[in-house]
Formats: C-alpha cells, structure tokens, sequence
C-alpha cells in the first residue's frame, strides 16, 4: 500500500504561536538626510587625477602614473573617463619622436570637485554629529 508524502510546499506546523519579528536596533526616528556622491569621481584613481590636476596647472601622463602608483591601462582607462565627462582635457603631441600626453582639469572638473567635496564635507559633519 502507498504512503502519502507530506507536502513539501506547505509550511511546517509549530506547536508555538507564531511572533512577530521585533528588530533588536530600531531606526532612528529623523535619519539625516545624506548628499549623494558624485561617483564619477567618488573613484579612488578618478579622484586622485582631479585632485593632483587642482592643484597644478597640468600634468603630463607620466606625472599622473607616479604621483597615483597605478599601471598606464589603469591611468588611461580612469582618464578616458573624466575626459568624457569633460571633468579634464587632454592634450596629445610629440616632443621629437616621443609622445606626450598632458592633462589639465576643465572648469567643468572644477565646478565637479567643489561640489564632491562639499558633499563629502557634509557627510563628514554628519557623521561627527552622531558621536
């Protein structure tokens, strides 16, 4: 004679009401309100290229490489970017058979930069607030 199987698509019974499930840490009641961040820049090696370029008048591709400690593709592929955003200009030519490459930050990457950093300044009063 066959056995019935139990059915697998119903949920157990428990000898124990069911609870509701009460969080051990509720939310505050007033979350601050948190700016969102420019994740253009918000990128470490990003960030580093518009911050090294607001503070010098241009640099070339080989200054960029040092001062970030990063590979030519990663340099070039982080550049490329904020070159598409217009946040920096690129400048290519030759120096006798040697290329160069030199970078400036455009006053668009300026206007970007302050805005980034007024919102991270926002985030950081924020979060000295809840100390």
């Amino acid at each position: 004679m066959a056995r019935a199987l139990p059915n697998r698509n119903k949920p157990a019974r428990s000898a124990t009401p069911a609870r509701a499930h009460t969080p051990a840490h509720t939310a505050p009641a007033h979350a601050p309100e948190l700016p969102e961040l420019d994740r253009l820049i918000h990128e470490r090696i990003r960030l580093g290229i518009v911050s090294a370029l607001a503070t010098n008048e241009s640099l070339s591709f080989n200054d960029l490489k040092r001062i970030l400690k990063t590979t030519d593709g990663n340099l070039s592929v982080h550049a490329r970017k904020l070159e598409e955003a217009d946040y920096v200009s690129c400048t290519k030519y030759f120096e006798g058979r040697v290329p160069r490459t030199q970078y400036r930050l455009t006053p668009a990457g300026r206007r970007a930069l302050a805005r980034y950093l007024d919102q991270m300044e926002a985030w950081i009063r924020v979060t000295r607030e809840e100390e």
